[in-house]
């Protein structure tokens, strides 16, 4: 091939891209493929050297045509083509396809019905889709095959990143039914919790447990990396703790259990630090800290303990074993629970540019006892938003890490 034949595929394959591009940034919703490839018809109809074409999609073992696109045949029955005819086996084999009429391997009523006398097609979507063109007089036919290259390359991309939106849409949607809604009423204590992810679904999980009228579960937990697989495990964190409630199991052994749990997940992000506590209406905190930034009690006379009992992060030891702290809960006291996408929060440095300097300050644990001291006997949805509010203006720029705190006061 020369060196002014490379150009031109690599020039033809930019321009197909770009008009991909251009498609998705012009509409709000994922554009139906026919509309995509009806697009690249008409803007690339002379590069291409097809016009019309028609959309077939795959149900069972045959292929049923959707659409006609405009300069080609219309058919008006129900058209159905199987998956074993010549043309079509070839197009699943080698992803494309270009033949005349006249080839042994048509069937001339099939192509007479189409008003087809030289066709190529390509298959998109993993065989859920063959899209095929008429093609004009006087192309080349290397040069056909590699357009069809081109083209199925943008509908696959096309399709893929459709696919993984929708994905995504879905954890977010999955996600956003895990994450409580609203603070739980309970006895005499004001509840408040607060998530903000770095990315459209998260590794950071609070939730609130019911456990009877006169216990309420607390649970935080940072799930490692970003994103959907972390997402995920967040999942089995919000699963597992109410398998164990409703097994009534004892808090060590719920937490053993989910170490097991993660331990045998085959999802990257396979670490998760949790913590997770039962309070009680009499005021006592039984709890378990399976490696996680120790959330602290504040005493109503400003003393702060951290609880940190427990044992190791979940999912990289199969038999690891937990014990339990307790703290009492009195009139004016607080809790304070926490994942280090706040206290890891690193200032940005007067003038820099680019976000936050790997060696710049911390905003650390102790500012953070610092915002909950200095709003003792706020209301919990105080602290937590003072809480935000402090890290960011430490911060400076937008988080590169997920966010959550719940806050626990017992007013006096």
């Amino acid at each position: 091939m020369s060196d002014t034949s490379r150009n031109e595929q690599r020039a033809l394959l930019r321009k197909v891209e770009e008009l991909v591009t251009q498609i998705d940034r012009t509409h709000d919703e994922p554009v139906p493929i026919h509309a995509m490839v009806d697009a690249i018809i008409e803007e690339l109809r002379e590069d291409l050297g097809i016009f019309g074409g028609r959309l077939y999609e795959r149900s069972g073992d045959d292929y049923f045509l959707k659409v006609t696109f405009p300069g080609a045949v219309p058919v008006d029955q129900v058209f159905r083509i199987s998956d074993r005819y010549p043309p079509i086996e070839m197009c699943l084999l080698n992803g494309t396809v270009y033949m005349a009429a006249d080839d042994p391997a048509v069937d001339p009523e099939i192509e007479a019905a189409l008003g087809v006398t030289e066709f190529a097609a390509v298959e998109v979507g993993s065989e859920r889709y063959v899209i095929g063109f008429d093609v004009a007089p006087g192309h080349n036919r290397e040069d056909i095959l590699f357009s069809l290259g081109v083209l199925r390359h943008a509908v696959n991309q096309k399709i893929r990143q459709e696919n993984v939106e929708s994905i995504f849409r879905q954890a977010k949607q999955i996600q956003a039914s895990i994450l409580p809604t609203a603070a739980p009423e309970f006895g005499g204590y004001d509840i408040a919790g607060r998530s903000d992810a770095l990315d459209s679904v998260g590794g950071d999980l609070f939730d609130f447990l019911p456990i009877t009228d006169k216990i309420m579960g607390l649970a935080i937990a940072d799930a490692s990396g970003h994103g959907f697989p972390a997402a995920l495990q967040v999942r089995d964190i919000y699963m597992g703790l109410r398998m164990g409630m409703a097994r009534d199991l004892k808090i060590v052994r719920t937490v053993e259990r989910l170490n097991q749990i993660i331990h045998t997940s085959t999802l990257t992000s396979r670490f998760v630090s949790m913590f997770y506590g039962e309070l009680e209406a009499n005021g006592l905190f039984i709890y378990v800290n399976a490696g996680h930034p120790a959330p602290f009690h504040v005493a109503a006379n400003g003393t702060v303990t951290d609880l940190a009992e427990g044992g190791p992060i979940l999912g990289p030891l199969a038999r690891a074993t937990y014990d339990r702290g307790v703290v009492k809960m009195r009139p004016g006291d607080m809790l304070v629970l926490y994942t280090d996408g706040l206290t890891e929060a690193t200032r940005v440095p007067a003038g820099a540019a680019d976000g936050p300097d790997e060696h710049g300050e911390e905003f650390g644990v102790e500012r953070l006892r610092q915002v909950a001291l200095r709003h003792q006997g706020e209301t919990a949805r105080f602290v937590v938003d003072a809480i935000f509010d402090a890290v960011h203006d430490w911060n400076g720029v937008a988080a590169d890490d997920d966010r959550t705190v719940i806050v626990v006061t017992f007013p006096s």
